[in-house]
């Protein structure tokens, strides 16, 4: 796989399959380098995301848009399978390495294309980042509490949901390729999968002319649903989408005659009677720790879960005995602590062979010895910036 792509979809998307046994070579520019080294907190000047996003690739320093360095990508493409790049439409076309010129060195490369509006459209030209297709999917509409703002998310969802699309959309590429001998070109944008995974309001809309509107943590389709405030500080969220899931809850808190009402029979019924659920459920838990209410909750088989922070996480039993997160070892850090393969199997669990590489790291390694370019040339190439 060559990475060509920048931030957060199209690293994501080769981090996972690279989790899984494929080999990446990451691509970026010389001298700026990918803009991810420059997100989210770093130590000792040495960025922290970088570390998780570009592991199990190696890095290469290249400028895709100086001749030598288009032609270096595609004598790198003759043998690739996989090419992800996110750049604005007609980027890679206007430097000579569109799909046309890829598939003329290699016609079963698949081109998984990734934007933020798609390769064709009246917006394809627009510039295209995960925020502004959180605000057109239609999530932050519904985010936030009634009466109040559209609420954004304070992470790339967008990204990270496109992201782990692109990496599924590439598998059916591979996989359409055995069966037609011939590469795929994938037109993926950052808006459809976070529409999808806001739900079916469009076709809401289509049949019954209503617009979702924003319920803070409250659900339309069952309650109680929400997140509680326990007595030492601790927050808990509850969901009731199951009918005796609900039943359980409304027992254990001391107001089984609820039971009975008609309303109560129905989720979208209860979601119309959610603040007496509310008051009910939420008295409750204000009288008891967050231990104390996550233990009985357990003990009737009811369904909640203690809202967590990054500490939270790190130390909490199930995460550590799953290996959820896992320790790696780094060049610069040591141990870092990071989200492990994001899914297991039993014949092939995948793994993290090496974490995020230092800029051009393995640049001359791919070209001396992979494309077979002589020390000569490649050192001229480095002092024109055209490596690095």
């Amino acid at each position: 796989m060559l990475d060509a792509s920048t931030i957060l979809a199209g690293p994501l998307c080769c981090q996972i399959l690279g989790d899984q046994g494929a080999e990446v070579i990451k691509i970026e520019h010389p001298v700026n380098g990918d803009g991810m080294r420059g997100h989210g907190p770093s130590k000792d000047g040495v960025p922290l995301w970088w570390k998780e996003i570009s592991r199990n690739k190696r890095a290469l320093g290249l400028s895709l848009s100086a001749p030598e360095g288009a032609d270096i990508l595609l004598r790198l493409a003759a043998t690739a399978d996989v090419l992800v790049e996110n750049f604005r439409p007609g980027t890679l076309e206007r430097w000579g390495l569109g799909p046309d010129a890829l598939h003329a060195v290699n016609p079963r490369l698949v081109i998984v294309r990734v934007t933020g509006f798609g390769q064709q459209g009246p917006y394809a030209a627009r510039a295209g980042f995960g925020t502004l297709a959180e605000a057109m999917s239609g999530f932050a509409h519904l985010t936030g509490e009634a009466g109040g703002p559209p609420t954004l998310p304070a992470f790339g969802l967008a990204d990270s949901i496109c992201g782990i699309a692109a990496s599924s959309a590439t598998m059916m590429a591979l996989w359409a390729r055995e069966r037609t001998g011939r590469g795929e070109v994938v037109d993926l944008s950052l808006i459809e999968p976070i529409m999808a995974a806001v739900g079916p309001g469009p076709t809401v809309y289509d049949q019954l002319g209503v617009v979702g509107e924003r319920q803070g943590n409250r659900s339309s389709n069952n309650a109680p649903r929400n997140t509680y405030l326990c007595k030492d500080g601790g927050w808990v969220a509850v969901s009731t989408s199951a009918q005796r899931i609900a039943e359980r809850v409304l027992t254990l808190v001391g107001h089984p005659e609820v039971i009975d009402e008609p309303w109560f029979a129905s989720g979208r019924e209860r979601a119309q009677h959610a603040d007496l659920l509310d008051s009910y459920v939420g008295s409750w838990i204000a009288e008891r720790t967050r231990a104390e209410v996550m233990a009985e909750f357990e003990r009737v088989g009811a369904a909640v879960a203690p809202v967590y922070t990054a500490r939270d996480l790190a130390e909490d039993p199930h995460v550590q005995a799953t290996g959820m997160l896992t320790h790696v070892e780094d060049d610069d850090l040591g141990p870092v602590l990071m989200h492990n393969v994001m899914w297991r199997m039993t014949g092939a669990p995948g793994r993290i062979r090496f974490t995020g590489r230092r800029l051009g790291a393995d640049t001359d390694a791919i070209l001396q010895d992979e494309l077979g370019l002589d020390a000569g040339t490649v050192e001229d190439l480095r002092t024109r910036r055209v490596i690095a």
